[in-house]
């Protein structure tokens, strides 16, 4: 059986204005017909309802006149004697206003312009959705947030003064020590004190976003640690590459530990006194939505594949600890050449010999 023409089964004129007055009745949000001098044709039950207003005081009425005035707005006066004339319809056109019994309120109003084939002049549907709840649970929600961002920054700051404060009484107390195995081992815990600074300076740096851009991240990190590790006394140059890529700030802290420990590393072992040209890369490759971050030095390298002086030793445990966050792997590459470490993403292996 063919579908039912609509204009076949209404050829009643009667019929079709039933069928018209059912629909704007039905719809639940308010809806005024208007000709073509924006008097009011027909309304539906909600605009009654919704305004207080009767039927005696709404039809055939210009649509400005109705209440006492409550629509002789002017933005409402250029969506109906501007746009729509010029565009047939409008959508999402907010309007604010005081109404008489609802107080000021928000109301999203839609409208379009009908044209008829019998000439007959053209109305406008215009319908009205009040959103001023919406808009008020919206404030609510970014005044919220404003307030989560002042004590997110409030939190940061308190971390960093009490982490620097940890810094300096493991400092002091090395200095006290007579022992030379616990200087060495304080030394050891103010370096990753320090390390724990530098990644949440550099991670409040991005600001509060969702995600971080590892590159210019990493780049600030490495120029951090360059300043505070390096200094001008040894000849290392610390330097980043790579290109793009960003990631959670949980997983862009866990790789700025990941890269501060190794780059430690690199600097307590890699070089000999004697050395001139030192040199510390770190590396960032992007593949899809799978990575692999690399740190290679020049140094001396180790043909046991081991780093941080021991397979158990606590720079190992830390690296492999933060790539288990990271769903990565730790591999190590030896030579008499240098030594690098690269941690990477469980898929980017697979996608790497995909290629090959």
């Amino acid at each position: 059986m063919p579908p039912i023409n609509f204009s076949e089964q209404f050829t009643d004129v009667a019929d079709a204005r039933a069928l018209a007055s059912a629909i704007v009745d039905t719809v639940r949000e308010p809806v005024l017909v208007l000709d073509n001098e924006l008097r009011v044709i027909a309304a539906s039950r909600s605009f009654y309802s919704t305004f207080g207003v009767s039927l005696e005081q709404t039809q055939g009425r210009l649509l400005y006149t109705l209440g006492d005035g409550q629509w002789d707005i002017p933005k409402l006066h250029v969506l109906l004697e501007k746009i729509i004339p010029e565009r047939g319809t409008m959508e999402d056109y907010e309007v604010e206003h005081e109404f008489p019994h609802l107080g000021r309120r928000t109301m999203c109003l839609n409208a379009r312009q009908v044209f008829y084939e019998g000439g007959a002049g053209a109305t406008i549907l215009l319908g009205m959705e009040d959103i001023t709840e919406r808009r008020v649970l919206e404030h609510e929600k970014d005044e919220l947030l404003r307030q989560k961002d002042v004590l997110l920054e409030e939190l940061q700051h308190r971390i960093a003064n009490s982490l620097q404060i940890i810094s300096s009484v493991i400092l002091m107390k090395a200095r006290t020590v007579k022992s030379e195995e616990a200087r060495l081992q304080l030394r050891d815990a103010h370096e990753r004190v320090m390390s724990v600074v530098a990644v949440q300076k550099q991670l409040h740096a991005t600001g509060n976003r969702a995600t971080v851009e590892i590159s210019p991240y990493l780049t600030r990190l490495c120029e951090s640690l360059a300043s505070s590790m390096i200094g001008n006394t040894r000849p290392i140059k610390l330097k980043v590459v790579g290109g793009g890529g960003s990631a959670s700030s949980r997983q862009a802290e866990s790789m700025g530990l990941i890269v501060t420990e190794l780059v430690m590393n690199s600097l307590k072992h890699a070089f000999p006194e004697d050395m001139t040209e030192c040199q510390i890369v770190v590396s960032y490759d992007v593949s899809g939505t799978n990575w692999k971050l690399s740190v290679a030095d020049n140094g001396a390298g180790k043909q046991d594949g081991v780093f941080a002086q021991s397979k158990t030793g606590l720079g190992t445990s830390i690296v492999k600890a933060l790539a288990q966050q990271l769903d990565a792997q730790v591999e190590i590459a030896a030579t008499g050449r240098g030594t690098t470490v690269s941690i990477t993403h469980a898929t980017f292996q697979a996608e790497a010999a995909k290629v090959a």
